[in-house]
C-alpha cells in the first residue's frame, strides 16, 4: 500500500540562490527598477497582475522585448469577455521570436523514439530546415491564412513543419498518428486545409502500426487538400501508390535548402494554430489561438512559471495531439533546448523516461499524474539514474495526490522543485501552477498564475476562499480563443464558457483556493459526486482507491439520482492480482477515512481498462450517460477514445 502523506505537508522550499537566479525574481527586480513597482511576495504580485491587467501585460511586452513591425494602439480595448481585443495595431510573428536568439551550433532539439536513436539538431540546422520548408510551402501556393495540417508523431519534423507554417502566416493544426481516420477527419475537415503532412506509420510499445491506408482515407474525406507531404518513418520505402498528390519530405525540403528566412508580419490576433477539444460527445471544438496572445502567454508560462532559461533542457511527455506539445515548442522562445520523445513511456518498462532524462541531462521533466502513480504502483526507483542536472518536475493531466508528491521526493530527488499544473487546451497554458519562489506542499498547486484572475464561485456566483467552487476566470487573458472555426455566430463559443456566469469564463473544474494562495483541483464540475449533501471531486476518490495495493486504475460513476444502482466503482487490477474480500474492504475503508463514509462505493466491479480520451482523461460523464440509457451515439464519440473497446463492458451493463 502506498503511504499516504498529510495534505499540505511541507516537502520542499527553494533556497535563496534558487530564488535569486529565477526568471520570476529577475522580472520582479525589473519592475522595481523600471516601473517603481515593488512586491514583497508572490501573492501581492499576482494581485497586481490581475487588477491592473493592462499594465501587467504591457510590462511583459517590454520585459520580453517583443518586436513588432508596427506599434500597438492600446493594450486592451475593453475588459469584456468574450470579445476582448489585445494590442490592436501590432504586427509580429511568433517564429521570429524563436530565432531571435539562435545559438548556431548549440543544440535546439534532442530527440529519441522507438524507431530512432538519440539525435541532436543544432539551432543552425533547425533554422536552415525551417527556412527551406517555408520556401516549399510558398512555392506550393500556401498564403497567409491558409491551413496546413499534420498527422505526425512528436519528432523534430513536426517542429520544423510548424515553425515553417507559422513563419509565413499560415495556420497550423496537428493530430497524433495513433488517432484513427474518423477522429482525424472530424478535426481537420472543419478547417479545410490545403496541405497534409503525414508519416507512413509509427512504432509504439515495440509494435509497428502502418498508417498508409489511414492517410488514404483522410485524403478522400478532405476534398480541400492539394498536396500531401509524406515522411517515411516506419519504412524507408513505404508503398504509397494508393495516395494522391504526394511528395516525399526530403524531396520537398531539399530543393529549397539555402533559402533565406522571411517572417510574415501578421496582426496580434492572426490565427497561429487550431487546437481541438476532446470531442467525447460530439464534433470537437476547433479552438483558434493567435500569434501575439500565445507568444506573450508562453513567454510568461515558460519563463516566469517554469523558470526556463537559456541552457535548460526542457521535456514534457506528449504527443502532437495534445496542447503540451505546443508548450514544449514554446520552450524554444526562451532559447532552451527542447527534448522530444516518441513512443510508449512504459516500454520496455517505466524506467524508459528516467533513462532518457539521464542521457539528455534533462533539467525540466514534464509528465502526468498518471505516469507518476504508475511509477509508484510499479515500485521503481528513478534515483538510481544520474539525475544531477534535473532541477524541476512538472505534472499535469489530472490532479496529483499527496502521495504522488511524497514519492517524487523519496524516490526521485530530495532537492527538486515539483509543480502540479492545471489549465487546458482552451488557453494552451495553465491557470494555476508553479512559482520558483514558493514552497511545495503535498497535494497543493503552488499558486494562481500571473495574469489569470482565477476564482472559485459558489452556486450563487460568489467568490469563496478555503471552499470548493467552480473554477472561473473573471478577467480576460490574451491567449483565450479568438473564436471556434465555423462558429460564425459565436454561439458555440459563448455556450462553452459564458452561459453560466455572464461575462465570466467558467472552465468546468472544481477548485479550492486557499487563504495562503495555493490551489487544489478536484476534477470536472460536471462529474462531481454529491452524496447526502456532501460534494466530492472524483480525484479525491481516485487518490484513495488507487492507493490500495493491487489497484492500478479506477473509474467512479454516481447513479444515485438516476437509478437504484448507487455509487459504482470500476477498478483495474495490477497484473497477477485477483479481486478478493481483502481488496474490497481496503478500498471501502480508505474511501471512508480519506473521503467520507457517504462516498463508500455501493458496488465494486473489475474491468480490463478505464475508458480514456485520446489525451488520457477518464471518460466519466459519457460513461454515466451510457449507464442511464442515453443512446450510444449521443453519449460518446467512439473515435475520441484512445481505447474504444473499453466501452463494450459498459454497453453490456446498460443493455443488461
Amino acid at each position: 500500500m502506498t503511504q499516504l502523506v498529510k495534505e499540505g505537508s511541507l516537502l520542499w522550499e527553494p533556497s535563496e540562490s534558487f530564488k535569486e537566479q529565477s526568471q520570476l525574481v529577475d522580472y520582479m527586480n525589473w519592475l522595481k527598477e523600471k516601473k517603481n513597482l515593488e512586491f514583497d511576495n508572490y501573492e501581492s504580485l499576482w494581485s497586481w497582475s490581475v487588477t491592473e491587467i493592462e499594465s501587467f501585460w504591457e510590462t511583459l511586452w517590454e520585459y520580453f522585448e517583443i518586436q513588432s513591425s508596427t506599434p500597438y494602439l492600446r493594450v486592451l480595448s475593453d475588459r469584456t469577455m468574450p470579445g476582448a481585443k489585445w494590442f490592436e495595431g501590432a504586427r509580429l510573428n511568433y517564429v521570429e521570436r524563436v530565432f531571435r536568439n539562435r545559438k548556431g551550433t548549440e543544440d535546439a532539439i534532442i530527440s529519441r523514439s522507438e524507431l530512432r536513436p538519440l539525435q541532436t539538431m543544432s539551432w543552425k540546422s533547425l533554422e536552415d530546415k525551417v527556412a527551406a520548408f517555408a520556401a516549399g510551402l510558398k512555392a506550393s501556393g500556401i498564403k497567409t491564412g491558409d491551413r496546413v495540417v499534420a498527422y505526425i508523431p512528436n519528432i523534430p519534423e513536426a517542429t520544423i513543419a510548424f515553425l515553417a507554417c507559422a513563419s509565413i502566416g499560415a495556420v497550423w493544426s496537428s493530430c497524433s498518428p495513433d488517432f484513427g481516420s474518423p477522429t482525424v477527419i472530424a478535426r481537420f475537415k472543419q478547417i479545410e486545409p490545403k496541405i497534409l503532412i503525414v508519416v507512413d506509420g509509427y512504432r509504439y510499445g515495440g509494435k509497428d502500426f502502418d498508417r498508409v491506408d489511414t492517410v488514404c482515407e483522410i485524403q478522400k474525406a478532405i476534398t480541400s487538400l492539394e498536396k500531401t507531404i509524406l515522411l517515411p518513418y516506419l519504412n524507408e520505402s513505404p508503398e504509397i501508390e494508393q495516395l494522391e498528390n504526394v511528395v516525399l519530405w526530403e524531396d520537398f525540403i531539399n530543393v529549397h535548402m539555402g533559402a533565406s528566412f522571411y517572417f510574415e508580419q501578421v496582426p496580434f490576433d492572426h490565427p497561429l494554430w487550431v487546437l481541438y477539444s476532446s470531442g467525447t460527445t460530439g464534433l470537437p471544438k476547433a479552438i483558434v489561438q493567435g500569434h501575439g496572445g500565445i507568444l506573450l502567454e508562453h513567454l510568461k508560462q515558460c519563463s516566469l512559471h517554469m523558470n526556463l532559461q537559456e541552457g535548460d533542457r526542457f521535456f514534457w511527455f506528449t504527443t502532437t495531439g495534445w496542447m503540451m506539445w505546443n508548450i514544449v515548442v514554446g520552450g524554444l522562445l526562451n532559447g532552451s533546448t527542447i527534448l522530444l520523445f516518441d513512443g510508449n513511456p512504459g516500454y520496455p518498462n517505466l524506467d524508459t523516461l528516467w533513462k532518457f532524462a539521464e542521457e539528455t541531462k534533462m533539467t525540466v521533466f514534464g509528465t502526468s499524474a498518471s505516469f507518476i502513480l504508475s511509477c509508484i504502483n510499479s515500485k521503481i526507483t528513478p534515483a538510481h539514474f544520474d539525475l544531477s542536472h534535473l532541477r524541476a518536475i512538472g505534472s499535469t493531466g489530472s490532479p496529483l495526490p499527496p502521495e504522488g508528491f511524497a514519492w517524487v521526493y523519496e524516490h526521485v530527488k530530495k532537492d527538486l522543485w515539483l509543480t502540479s499544473v492545471s489549465g487546458g487546451t482552451d488557453i494552451c497554458s495553465a491557470f494555476v501552477g508553479g512559482a520558483p519562489i514558493l514552497p511545495v506542499r503535498a497535494g497543493e498547486i503552488q499558486c494562481r498564475e500571473l495574469g489569470a484572475k482565477v476564482e472559485g464561485f459558489d452556486e450563487n456566483g460568489n467568490s469563496v476562499i478555503d471552499e470548493v467552487g467552480e473554477l472561473v476566470i473573471t478577467e480576460p487573458m490574451p491567449s483565450m480563443p479568438l473564436f471556434f472555426w465555423n462558429d460564425t455566430s459565436g454561439e458555440r463559443y459563448f455556450s462553452s464558457y459564458f452561459d453560466m456566469y455572464p461575462g465570466v469564463w467558467r472552465h468546468g473544474d472544481w477548485i479550492k483556493v486557499t487563504s495562503t494562495g495555493s490551489c487544489q483541483i478536484y476534477g470536472r464540475s460536471d462529474s462531481t459526486i454529491n452524496r447526502g449533501g456532501i460534494r466530492m471531486g472524483t480525484s479525491e476518490i481516485y487518490s484513495a482507491v488507487e492507493g490500495v495495493e493491487g489497484v492500478k486504475d479506477s473509474l467512479v460513476i454516481d447513479l444515485s439520482n438516476e437509478q437504484d444502482s448507487g455509487l459504482l466503482l470500476f477498478i483495474v487490477l495490477e497484473k497477477g492480482t485477483t479481486f478478493n474480500e481483502g481488496i474490497d474492504k481496503s478500498i471501502k475503508e480508505r474511501v471512508r477515512v480519506h473521503c467520507s463514509p457517504r462516498h463508500v462505493p455501493d458496488k465494486i466491479m473489475v474491468i480490463k481498462e478505464v475508458p480514456r480520451t485520446l489525451n488520457g482523461k477518464k471518460l466519466e460523464v459519457p460513461i454515466k450517460k451510457i449507464l442511464i440509457g442515453v443512446p450510444f451515439d449521443k453519449a460518446v464519440n467512439k473515435g475520441a477514445l484512445s481505447n474504444p473497446d473499453s466501452l463494450d463492458f459498459f454497453l453490456e451493463i446498460a443493455e443488461g
